[in-house]
């Protein structure tokens, strides 16, 4: 094998599914030089993640992406909470996009992919890493493919390789939690007669199936067989079984013409103890893994993509200080952590076919029908209730770390835009309400916005959200980072908030 020369690139990032690519995209857009290193020859065809949730959605709306996924999936008003009769009612989420969006992972892949190459990203397929070091002030990798073994030089390297992340371990990164106690099953397949229903639901003492339409004759399903889950997630499901637990659990016969894939799934939760080591991060599945319950997992890791690459983009053209990288840690392992815990409770209720395990699905199936119950449940599983920290380089207002609604509003010339529009190319936005035709005010703002790379929107009145306050600051994760009420010294406000976030 040959050796290639040493470049120097500003991030390289292993793993190119979902949110490695989220990751390219967000970076690429801020004109950072990226790589993305992927084992695989091509696109994995087959999806378990079937679902993107509201807060994802609002996130591709204000990348200016979200047609692209509306347009290839389909909208559904509820999800389902550990498989119970009750549902969770999206539609009642304050939020343009009340409902969580059916399309296949494999779909949601493809998008980004093509995205991130419109933007210039580099990806590199079967190019695998095999290892790393990192110094202080850069990262070293080592790389095969088919025909070399060659290194690269970055400044900082994104770990989106999985839960087996190679990255992770060259890191030294601890993975915590507990091993799997029992499996699932999921495949998806064709049956010969098919029934007329798109969604099928069982769960009784024999175990639990739920059943989807995903395709032209093709249903996603998901089993729980108390007879069968202790094989272990690395045995493969024959169709025989398969045929034999759904006939257990239905008490009916469902002759499979075709299955086209089939796998076991474990229910290990483990989270890495710190998602920074010094010039590495690590985001989605190699951050965090956990039974794929509530469709959470993809959606959590878009969003631990959106939330770092704002920073290190910032960081890396020193727009901002070092420091402010150490908050994605902060923050994503606190939503993380949630997640997990969340997600725990769901297999309780899922795999407890004991009597009171039974009783206890029926009670909470009843809590579910009363609607604050209900949104306080679909707030957390489509990521609307996630709340941060304030940023510990700001005197932040009350409002810090919570995600801002969609508005509408006037730029500065006068053109009628909403918040999410505006935030297309990843920039900071200051709302400010009801400024009108203030011309003095408007000259004050023209040289900030211009210094600071700063979108304005004036807003004629907040929402009930907002209301009180006089102007907002939104990071470009479309979470609030500042806000007042003092409309006494506003400008000088805006401008020292903006130099403690940002290097002038």
């Amino acid at each position: 094998m040959k050796t290639s020369t040493k470049a120097q690139i500003d991030v390289v990032i292993v793993g190119g599914g979902p949110v490695g690519l989220m990751c390219a995209c967000e970076l690429a857009q801020s004109n950072i030089h990226v790589i993305v290193l992927e084992r695989r020859k091509e696109r994995v065809r087959h999806s378990r993640a079937l679902t993107l949730h509201p807060r994802t959605l609002e996130i591709f709306a204000m990348r200016g992406i979200l047609d692209r996924f509306i347009t290839r999936g389909y909208p559904l008003s509820t999800a389902h909470y550990a498989g119970l009769e009750t549902r969770l009612d999206f539609s009642r989420l304050d939020t343009p996009f009340a409902y969580t969006l059916f399309l296949p992972q494999s779909i949601t892949e493809e998008i980004l992919e093509q995205r991130a190459l419109e933007l210039g990203v580099e990806i590199r397929r079967q190019h695998q890493l095999t290892n790393l070091q990192q110094t202080d002030s850069q990262v070293h990798l080592f790389i095969e493919n088919e025909t070399e073994s060659y290194e690269l030089t970055a400044n900082y390297v994104i770990g989106a390789d999985g839960a087996r992340s190679l990255v992770r371990t060259c890191a030294e990164i601890d993975f915590t939690g507990s091993p799997s106690t029992f499996t699932a099953m999921l495949g998806d397949i064709i049956l010969t007669e098919p029934p007329a229903e798109r969604f099928l639901q069982f769960y009784n003492a024999h175990g639990s199936l739920l059943m989807m339409l995903i395709a032209d004759g093709v249903y996603r399903f998901a089993m729980i067989d108390p007879l069968r889950y202790h094989i272990p997630p690395d045995v493969p499901v024959t169709i025989e079984e398969l045929q034999a637990s759904i006939k257990r659990i239905t008490n009916q016969t469902m002759s499979i013409q075709h299955a086209g894939w089939l796998s076991r799934v474990g229910s290990t939760h483990r989270q890495a103890a710190s998602y920074r080591h010094k010039r590495i991060f690590l985001v989605g599945d190699a951050a965090h893994i956990h039974f794929p319950a509530g469709g959470q997992g993809l959606n959590v890791g878009l969003q631990d993509a959106v939330n770092l690459c704002w920073k290190l983009a910032a960081v890396i053209q020193e727009k901002a200080p070092l420091h402010l990288l150490d908050t994605y840690h902060v923050e994503r392992h606190q939503a993380g952590a949630v997640l997990l815990k969340e997600t725990l409770a769901q297999v309780h209720l899922l795999k407890d076919f004991t009597e009171s395990g039974l009783a206890l699905r029926e009670l909470m199936s009843t809590l579910l029908t009363i609607p604050d119950v209900n949104r306080r449940f679909a707030e957390q599983i489509s990521g609307m209730n996630v709340v941060y920290p304030p940023l510990p380089i700001l005197s932040a207002g009350s409002l810090a770390g919570h995600r801002c609604p969609n508005v509408d509003g006037s730029l500065l010339t006068g053109q009628r835009e909403q918040l999410f529009t505006i935030m297309q190319h990843g920039h900071w936005v200051l709302l400010i309400c009801g400024i009108g035709k203030n011309e003095s005010l408007f000259a004050q703002l023209q040289p900030i916005m211009k210094r600071f790379q700063l979108e304005c929107l004036s807003v004629d009145q907040f929402p009930p959200f907002l209301q009180s306050q006089v102007a907002v600051l939104i990071r470009p994760d479309g979470f609030i980072a500042w806000n007042t009420s003092d409309e006494s010294s506003l400008i000088p406000n805006i401008e020292k908030t903006l130099t403690d976030i940002m290097l002038p």
